[in-house]
């Protein structure tokens, strides 16, 4: 029973895509250190995967998102402890198993067997609509909140900003929808909204810094105008200027008389009935 349980939380792992690609807004990683000047390849092997790479795309027919997906569904270790164009060729050759062009005994049999890709297995969308959205569901000064998504396949939009309230900022029209497409399961186009946050609501930081990310129209629903109330008057900063609107009221000589005033009132005894 044990090991049953072990190996059903195991798949749930490996098809679940909250994965360790996903880095937006994680600690742990250390401070990000731009390259000046940084060249396109640091290494001659990268210009000669940058090329085969491409060139298997092209062959297999891939769109950018069914790619994108190979280098997610690369096992976490495996995946910090590769370089970005490491990643790449991990990807290719995940696809070239899947399409049947190789296999993975091809690849054992190299010279560096553990180097060969171990993807896990994509998950695609249960359905997924076929006609377009012509027209936008939101406009620029909309407040949005981000669904709390959990999906088992591709997805474009970051962990961090699910369940955040923010500001649509600009519609930039009508764009495929990568959570179908990575899956041959339609294009699904949709309009994709620039969305402003405060790093307040993001990460409890500085309310002056912003945020604008670009998200598609099904990361989204509408919050409405009492939503909207509830939620700024629920927030810790009112929550703080309540506070001390009434510690002011306490401490202020007629706040002081009030209360002089209703414990007088409370010593005196009502006066008998005849």
């Amino acid at each position: 029973m044990l090991r049953a349980n072990r190996r059903l939380y195991n798949n749930r792992c490996r098809t679940q895509m909250n994965g360790v690609h996903d880095m937006g807004g994680m600690d742990g990683f250390g401070r990000v250190q731009p390259e000046v000047n940084e060249p396109a390849f640091h290494a001659d092997w990268e210009r000669r995967v940058f090329a085969i790479v491409n060139g298997v795309l092209t062959v297999l027919g891939v769109n950018i998102d069914e790619f994108r997906h190979a280098i997610e569904r690369i096992p976490p270790a495996r995946y910090l402890a590769s370089s970005y164009y490491e990643r790449w060729l991990l990807a290719a050759e995940t696809l070239l198993v899947e399409r049947g062009i190789i296999t993975s005994e091809d690849l054992k049999s190299l010279a560096q067997p553990e180097q060969a890709s171990v993807a896990l297995t994509a998950v695609p969308p249960k359905a997924a609509p076929v006609k377009a959205r012509l027209r936008a569901r939101f406009k620029a000064g909309d407040r949005v909140k981000v669904r709390s998504i959990h999906p088992l396949g591709h997805t474009r939009s970051p962990r961090y900003v699910r369940g955040k309230t923010g500001v649509v900022r600009r519609d930039h029209g009508t764009y495929v929808f990568p959570d179908t497409n990575a899956h041959r399961a339609g294009e699904n186009r949709q309009h994709v909204y620039s969305v402003e946050f405060s790093a307040r609501e993001l990460w409890g930081r500085n309310d002056r810094e912003r945020l604008m990310i670009d998200l598609w129209e099904d990361y989204l629903e509408g919050v409405g105008p009492s939503d909207a109330v509830n939620r700024k008057r629920n927030s810790a900063a009112a929550r703080r200027k309540r506070r001390a609107k009434t510690t002011r009221t306490a401490l202020s000589p007629r706040g002081r008389g009030n209360r002089k005033q209703s414990r007088s009132r409370s010593r005196v005894s009502p006066k008998p009935r005849d």
